[in-house]
């Protein structure tokens, strides 16, 4: 309660009524009455806007004045008036009322697609190798959504589910951060390859082992990314300590480092350059696993009519 509606309050005892919380167990209708009323000054005009009859409305104001022990307005034949204290309780209501049309403007228009907010949770190398091209048929399709991605870790965002800071999330799988109430559905399979530079690193046309790659220096993703779990997995496996030699938090980086000779890096294929002159796949023994570009949401929370649309996109 606003500071100039609380000093009217502290007259004739209200300040008790105020204390007790009865002001705040007021029916939401009775400052939907009084609103339509203080606006239109007419109990007539204001029925018509709320589709009631006069007598409910007179009814609905005198049982607001009630509990607010303060008359509102000052009735006569010829027009109705606001009274001083009608004046202040009107700076409160009117915007909380308009706030309460606009959210339901917002809603009615996310419903239709017309208009709302679409949350997408994703890391930098997911959006720019396989989610930029939805977003751009989406954003065409539904110019009046307003589009936020944030960008984390696969393993860091997956968090955002849980206190819904996202309407989804597309993330490589396995996961460990996706756990709970979560759906997941696979959109892509992908595979991970060691890429370099074939002056720094002459290995072209012979396969190499996990074991024989320790013996170079390895660039990766960073201990929070599921890129990171699976190949420290995949030499645990084979009994194997890798300790890489750089670790960051971009691919693109990554592949920039392994073109001048930096290191040999541990990419995902779809990101390679095609026909890069300077970079050269590494071939393996061992064959590794292929991984999962999934997206998931949490299905304990309500999911708006935007986000199952690009999720049907993908």
């Amino acid at each position: 309660m606003g500071t100039s509606l609380q000093s009217f309050c502290k007259r004739d005892n209200i300040e008790l009524v105020y204390k007790e919380g009865l002001i705040m167990d007021i029916n939401y209708e009775l400052y939907k009455v009084f609103y339509h009323v203080a606006t239109t000054l007419s109990f007539s005009e204001a029925s018509k806007q709320l589709f009631i009859s006069q007598s409910a409305v007179s009814q609905s104001i005198k049982v607001l004045e009630k509990k607010l022990s303060q008359p509102l307005f000052i009735r006569s034949t010829k027009k109705v008036q606001l009274t001083p204290e009608g004046e202040i309780l009107l700076k409160h209501v009117e915007p909380a009322m308009n706030l309460i049309r606009k959210g339901e403007n917002q809603l009615l228009e996310a419903h239709t697609l017309n208009g709302g907010q679409l949350r997408i949770g994703a890391s930098d190398t997911i959006c720019r190798y396989y989610l930029v091209p939805y977003l751009n048929q989406f954003h065409k399709e539904y110019p009046g959504i307003h589009i936020k991605v944030t960008n984390q870790t696969s393993i860091e965002y997956a968090r955002f589910l849980e206190n819904g800071q996202a309407d989804f999330i597309v993330t490589n799988y396995p996961n460990s951060a996706l756990t709970g109430n979560l759906n997941i559905r696979v959109i892509n399979e992908f595979s991970d390859v060691f890429v370099a530079n074939a002056a720094a690193f002459p290995l072209t046309g012979r396969p190499i082992s996990l074991d024989e790659l320790l013996d170079y220096p390895i660039m990766m993703l960073d201990r929070k990314s599921t890129t990171s779990e699976f190949l420290h997995q995949i030499f645990q496996k084979s009994q194997l300590d890798l300790v890489p030699e750089i670790e960051l938090s971009s691919n693109d980086l990554l592949i920039d480092l392994a073109r001048i000779g930096l290191g040999i890096a541990f990419v995902p294929d779809f990101c390679i350059p095609k026909d890069d002159p300077d970079l050269f796949i590494l071939e393996l023994t061992e064959s590794l696993p292929t991984r999962q570009m999934v997206v998931a949401y949490n299905e304990s929370l309500p999911v708006s009519q935007a986000a199952r649309q690009f999720m049907e996109l993908l």
